[in-house]
């Protein structure tokens, strides 16, 4: 076995899929300054927590597989970030982005939101595209 075979990132389980986008997520945030630390608890609802190298700015980061917000995480200062397929990231703050989708009446009357308390996009229009694209990294 050659250990330095690239993998193909659909084989991996859900487990392996997330220190994969952790680790791939973690790299770009080195190019902004950021040092990442992994956390093994969801502590506070983040998956790890990113620290600016001015001592001053912090993240506590979900990932996550697509653009999706929860009425658990409101309140919580939780950035959330996702990968597209294209392998281009996308970091938002999840109350200020929740708050400006509601307002243009993104997902309001769904039963995901609802009742579920979640709502997630599989696919991302380009109006909604243009809406995140200041929350893209790269």
């Amino acid at each position: 076995m050659n250990t330095f075979s690239k993998i193909e990132y659909k084989t991996l389980n859900a487990k392996q899929q997330e220190n994969y986008n952790f680790h791939k997520l973690a790299s770009e945030l080195a190019n902004y300054g950021f040092n990442s630390i992994r956390l093994s608890d969801d502590w506070l609802g983040a998956d790890f927590i990113a620290y600016h190298i001015d001592a001053k700015s912090f993240m506590r980061v979900q990932l996550k597989g697509r653009l999706y917000f929860n009425k658990k995480y409101i309140g919580k200062d939780l950035f959330l970030a996702f990968r597209e397929e294209e392998g281009h990231w996308y970091l938002y703050p999840h109350d200020h982005l929740l708050s400006l989708l509601l307002q243009k009446g993104y997902f309001l009357g769904t039963s995901s939101w609802d009742q579920k308390g979640e709502y997630h996009f599989p696919k991302i229009s380009s109006a909604l595209r243009a809406i995140i694209s200041e929350y893209k990294l790269g």
